[in-house]
């Protein structure tokens, strides 16, 4: 499974949920590929999860499929990433 974090330039804010992202998947037990990406280079094909602020899902809408993306009203929030993780996990397995 291969999982990217989401911003606008690619480097900062992406950078640090990709670190939060490592941190849940190995909390619930899961093992994921995890990376970060800037929204201009994001295509369907690159990840199976793709995990967004909300002020960028708007952004993504079309590019990925629906159902691939995770979007996070707090992108710092660490309790609310893992609850949508997990239910995304558990929606798809």
């Amino acid at each position: 499974m291969k999982i990217y974090a989401v911003c606008g330039h690619g480097l900062g804010s992406s950078f640090m949920l990709e670190k939060n992202i490592k941190t849940v998947m190995t909390k619930i037990g899961k093992e994921a590929e995890v990376g970060h990406i800037d929204l201009a280079s994001v295509t369907n094909n690159l990840a199976d999860i793709f995990v967004v602020g909300q002020d960028l899902a708007p952004g993504i809408s079309g590019k990925v499929d629906a159902h691939k993306v995770v979007v996070l009203k707090s992108i710092i929030a660490k309790a609310e990433l893992e609850e949508k993780l997990s239910q995304w996990l558990a929606d798809n397995a």
